[in-house]
Parts: structure tokens; C-alpha cells; sequence
């Protein structure tokens, strides 16, 4: 029988107890004090309980929890001894068809996992998607953490052991994620697509214009259509524009979406006769939108990093395609338009432009841009022409005239919203599937060096040296320090080098790389200016010089106030805590932020929140819930007395 929440939420303790067991391994105390708690608001709110239950538990109970798990293909499979939600699970990953290599490797594998770290390896081997890793998967996910820190191992045990009562508990009340598998599936099929060098090693690299980016702009706008778009177009930069028009009328002379099914208008100035698309579509009669309705903007980039995740970017496209192929299926129309945007460009990886996407929709297109090259000399106005962009024989002048048309008029919306994988570990250590974004971070970066004297390593005495690598070094310690001072700065010495530098040679020369972020201009500024004073310090209290060169600047882009407090408003109505957090990494609706109004969400990432990394992943579950989420603020836009 199917579990319901008024259910679990009314029946005695000792029987709501007994619904919930299974759920963590012969450990029934969590589910125990999680009860105790009720009501629930939503499933949601009590997989978020448990996991505060076993936060707040000292660490010999949570160590004493992981051993209570069976290992991997291990004594208890063979005698046949797991529980009936283990068996299944073990089952559906192919563990008890194992070959005999893969037998004999997992064995190992375990016994030297709980050498180290005294407690068995734990993965949720229904995986992500819930329908279970291969046995491939799971020997190099246990190969790569079987070198993990202890500390990390033991936390990261404990969010796969949630990540199975998840699933357990989805089991229990008949949940299955549809929209999370819809998205879920959009992403790997995408991913298809990668370039040469790259996808033969199984590898995502999608850059600008390249075989593989145009494949995935033509994929995106299919997609559009069939999820009922009105329209969708590949514009001059190459991004993918999808509309969803406004609360419509049906009126004559306007392009057809072949793909689009039965349309209900809520009225027609024209003909009461008209009710649907279906029975018009051969008069020549299309959905048009009310006077003075206004848009949505929302989307995000498809173009990657080299060898990256499948989820950067491309989740922002997906959730609320999903959430329009949701309305489109119900014959329903919104007092507004949702313009859906995959931009072409963010990264900046074939071309030394980012954000070159969504800066075009603000009007921030360089025209230099164009005379750029990749490494193999072709100019973007080149790859513009071969993609189709523009005629083949275009000038740069023309091309930027056509760019310039795309420029949008804040007066026409009503602002921009993006949903975006975290990038970072901090959903994923408080174990939270959603975040709102205050602000995008504040950013300067610096290119450097420090000049001192490069001298004989063995006959220069220590307190006579101009060590120029030296004073590098302190000062990227300093950056660790005075960032930690304020809580939510961030300051990152990526590249410290000492040019032609020789194990004999003291450094007469280092150069380096600054990158500060902050959550406001005013933060920013203030971690800059002490950062290069104790660069001043360091270098005139050990007699060096230094030059530094300002790189990019950028502005915070702190959320609108009033989209925060709607995403906030959509994470509480489905019974999950709020967290605010800043985004330390760029995004679109940081461009998007020059024109109009714009906040973000942010999805958790799983294996400790990385990303730009082919491990970047997240969930089923929480993919559902961003679609979930981003209904909901539709919801709430829709209830606004002035749009």
C-alpha cells in the first residue's frame, strides 16, 4: 500500500515508526526522532528533517550507523543476508553479476577502504537517476575515493546513506520524479555532443560555433517546439530563443508552430467561435499576446569548459522548458510571456570574449570580438559565417548592425530568473537540494611579479637573499587570512610560476595571478586595497619590487529583492528551509542584471558540489524539486496584481 503524508502525519508513533522502517540501514532512531517532529509539510521537509537528526548525532553514532551497511558485493551478499531494500538495490546496480574479475577487485577494494578508514565504503548505487550505476561506475567511484581524506569520507558515506533513504522513502510513497527524469535525460542526451579529441576519450567539450555547439543549438530548439514553444530560433550570436506567448487570442496572418497542441484561450476579441488551435490551425489564426503584456526572460548557457560537467549551464535551460512543456500539455496560458534563452556563449573558451550571449541582449557586444582568433587562426566573424550566423560574404559592420538588433527593452520585462547548479560544496554539506542566491560576486583579478635577485642557492646566506618566490608565497597565505576575515570573501593565487627557475637558483623572479571575490563592490574593494598594501609591505620589507596589471573587473550583481523573496516563497511551499548564499561564480544573470531585475536559485551539486569537472552531478529528486520550484514562482508572478 501506498504511504501518503496525512497518513505518516496522524497515525500513533509506534505505527508511523513501523511505515518508516528500512530507511536507514537496521537504524531506526533516525526516523524515530524525525516523527517526533510532525507534522510534515511535505515528503520534502522530512527527508530534510532526518538528515538535521543525523547531523546533531555525535560522531560514534554516525560512524556506528556506516557499519551497519553491508559492503559493496560483499560477505552478506554472497549469504544471502542483506535487507530486502539493500538486496533490491545491490540487485539493480548489477552487483550480484558480477564477473569473477569484478568479484575479486570489489573484495579488495573493500578490504583495503575499510583498512583506512574503518568503516565500510558507502555509495547509493541507484544512483542519480534512480535506475542504478553500472558496475563500471561504481568500481571507479570506489577506486577514486578509496584516496579521500577521512574526515571528507566519512561525510560524504553519510550523504549517500541519505541519498538512499531517499530513494527508500520515494519507494514508500510512490514518488517517481517525472519532470527530474525528463531533465535528467534532456542533459545526458545533450551531452551526446562534444568535440573531437575529446569524445573519444567519453569526454563534454562544447566551445563556441564548433561542429559539436551547433549540433547542440539545433537539439535545443527541437525541443522547444515539441515541448509546445511558439516560437524558437537560433539568433545572431547563436543563441536559442524560445517563447511561450502570454494569455492569447487566436489571430490570423501569424506563423504556426506545427508542434503546438490544443490552445484554450481565455477570450477572443474577434470571434467567439475561435477555441482552440486544433480547429483553426487551418484558417490561418495562431496565439497572439494581450496588449501590454510583458515577459519573462529566464535561461542560461550550453556552451562548456574543456572536459566538463553536463550540468553547468544547461540545468538552466531545462528546468523551465520542462515547467512549459508542463503548461502547454494543461492548455494553459499565463498573464505573461516566457522567453527562454540558451545562450551560445559563457565561458570563454574558444574566444578570449565571455558572456558574449548574454551580453549581446544588453547591448555589451565588443566589436573587436569579431577579429578575434581561436587556436587554429579562424576569427569569430569567420565562425559567425560558416555557422550559418550570418551570409557568408558578411562584413563586420553588418554582422554588428544585425548583433545590435538584439538588444532587449527593459520596459518589456518583468525581469530574468536562473536556475543553476551551486558549483560549490556548500548546499551539499548541509545537505539542502535548493539555495538562494543573494548576489553575484563582486570580482577583480591581477596578473603579477615580483622582481628580486637571483642568486647561488648554497653560497647566498638566508638573511642576504632577495627571494622574490618567497614574498609570493607570503602573500598567498596572507590571501587565505585576510579573505577568512570576512566570512563570505573569497581570494585565490591560481598561478604562482618562477620563470626558467632551477632547484640551485634562489628566484629572482615569480610571477602570479590575483582573483578576489566578494559579495558587494564596497567588500571587494576593501580586500583589494589590503591585499595590494601587504604586497607593498612584503616586497619593500624584503627589498623587492613588483609590478601588478588589473585583468577584469566586474560588479556584484545583488539579487532584486522582490524575485529573491519569490524563489524564497517557492523553497518554503515545498517545505524546505531557506538558505541565502552568494554566488562566487559568474553567471548570465549577472549581464542580464545591467538591463533588468534578476535573481537566481541554486540546485545542489553532488560528490562535494564540483564542477567544471566530468564529476559534476546532481539528482533526479532535486531536479524535480527546481522544476517544482520554478512552477511555483510562475504561481506567484501570475498573482501580481500590476504585471
Amino acid at each position: 500500500m501506498t504511504l501518503t503524508l496525512n497518513q505518516l502525519n496522524t497515525v500513533l508513533l509506534p505505527e508511523a515508526l513501523q511505515l518508516l522502517d528500512g530507511l536507514y540501514e537496521h537504524s531506526p532512531w533516525i526516523a524515530e526522532a524525525a516523527l517526533k517532529q510532525r507534522p510534515f509539510q511535505s515528503v520534502h521537509h522530512l527527508k530534510h528533517l532526518m538528515t538535521q537528526v543525523l547531523a546533531a548525532a555525535p560522531r560514534e553514532q554516525q560512524v556506528a550507523l556506516i557499519r551497519a551497511h553491508p559492503e559493496l558485493a560483499g560477505k552478506a551478499m554472497v549469504s544471502q543476508n542483506l535487507t530486502a531494500e539493500s538486496t533490491n538495490e545491490q540487485s539493480k546496480a548489477g552487483l550480484t553479476n558480477c564477473s569473477a574479475d569484478e568479484f575479486a577487485k570489489l573484495q579488495r577494494l573493500n578490504a583495503d577502504y575499510n583498512a583506512k578508514f574503518g568503516f565500510p565504503f558507502i555509495l547509493a548505487v541507484r544512483g542519480p537517476r534512480g535506475t542504478g550505476l553500472s558496475r563500471a561506475e561504481i568500481i571507479a567511484t570506489f577506486e577514486r575515493r578509496l584516496h579521500g581524506h577521512p574526515d571528507f569520507e566519512l561525510q560524504e558515506c553519510l550523504r549517500n546513506i541519505h541519498r538512499i533513504a531517499e530513494i527508500r522513502l520515494n519507494d514508500k510513497f510512490g514518488i517517481t520524479p517525472e519532470l527530474g527524469n525528463v531533465v535528467w535525460d534532456w542533459q545526458e542526451a545533450l551531452a551526446e555532443f562534444s568535440e573531437p579529441g575529446y569524445a573519444e576519450h567519453g569526454q563534454l567539450t562544447v566551445t563556441y560555433l564548433s561542429d559539436a555547439h551547433r549540433a547542440c543549438a539545433q537539439r535545443i530548439q527541437g525541443w522547444m517546439l515539441e515541448c509546445g514553444f511558439d516560437s524558437a530560433h537560433i539568433d545572431a550570436v547563436g543563441n536559442v530563443v524560445g517563447r511561450y506567448e502570454a494569455l492569447t487570442y487566436l489571430a490570423p496572418n501569424v506563423e504556426l508552430n506545427p508542434a503546438l497542441a490544443p490552445i484554450k484561450p481565455h477570450f477572443d476579441p474577434d470571434s467567439s467561435e475561435i477555441n482552440s488551435y486544433q480547429r483553426n490551425q487551418n484558417k490561418g489564426y495562431s496565439p497572439k499576446a494581450l496588449e501590454g503584456s510583458k515577459t519573462l526572460l529566464t535561461g542560461s548557457h550550453y556552451d562548456t569548459v574543456r572536459n566538463a560537467g553536463k550540468y553547468d549551464g544547461r540545468l538552466g535551460i531545462f528546468v523551465p522548458m520542462a515547467c512549459v512543456r508542463e503548461l502547454q500539455r494543461a492548455g494553459r496560458r499565463l498573464p505573461f510571456a516566457i522567453e527562454l534563452v540558451a545562450f551560445a556563449e559563457e565561458e570563454g573558451q574558444r574566444f578570449k570574449a565571455t558572456f558574449l550571449g548574454s551580453g549581446a541582449l544588453v547591448g555589451d557586444f565588443q566589436p573587436d570580438w569579431l577579429t578575434q582568433t581561436d587556436a587554429q587562426g579562424v576569427s569569430m566573424l569567420a565562425a559567425m559565417q560558416q555557422a550559418g550566423l550570418c551570409a557568408p560574404d558578411a562584413d563586420a559592420a553588418a554582422v554588428l548592425t544585425q548583433i545590435a538588433t538584439l538588444k532587449r527593452n527593459p520596459a518589456d520585462y518583468l525581469g530574468f530568473v536562473e536556475v543553476h547548479i551551486e558549483q560549490g560544496p556548500v548546499l551539499n554539506a548541509l545537505n539542502l537540494p535548493l539555495g538562494v542566491v543573494t548576489s553575484i560576486n563582486a570580482s577583480v583579478r591581477y596578473t603579477g611579479e615580483v622582481i628580486g635577485i637571483a642568486s647561488h642557492a648554497g653560497t647566498t646566506p638566508m638573511n642576504q637573499r632577495r627571494d622574490a618566490a618567497c614574498a609570493v608565497a607570503e602573500l598567498a597565505l596572507y590571501l587565505e587570512q585576510r579573505a577568512a576575515l570576512d566570512g563570505d570573501s573569497v581570494a585565490t593565487m591560481g598561478q604562482l610560476n618562477v620563470p626558467a627557475g632551477s632547484v640551485n637558483v634562489v628566484p629572482g623572479r615569480c610571477t602570479f595571478s590575483l582573483d578576489l571575490r566578494a559579495p558587494n563592490d564596497l567588500q571587494r574593494n576593501t580586500l583589494e586595497r589590503d591585499v595590494l598594501a601587504k604586497l607593498q609591505q612584503i616586497c619593500t620589507r624584503r627589498g623587492l619590487a613588483f609590478t601588478v596589471q588589473e585583468t577584469l573587473r566586474a560588479s556584484a550583481a545583488p539579487s532584486a529583492p522582490a524575485w529573491q523573496q519569490r524563489w524564497e516563497a517557492a523553497v518554503t511551499a515545498l517545505g524546505l528551509p531557506i538558505h541565502r548564499l552568494p554566488s562566487g561564480a559568474g553567471h548570465d544573470a549577472m549581464k542580464l542584471h545591467d538591463i533588468m531585475p534578476q535573481a537566481m536559485l541554486f540546485v545542489r551539486g553532488q560528490n562535494a558540489g564540483i564542477s567544471h569537472n566530468p564529476l559534476e552531478s546532481t539528482s533526479n529528486d532535486d531536479m524535480q524539486l527546481a522544476v517544482d520550484a520554478f512552477m511555483h514562482l510562475l504561481e506567484q508572478v501570475t498573482g501580481m496584481d500590476r504585471l
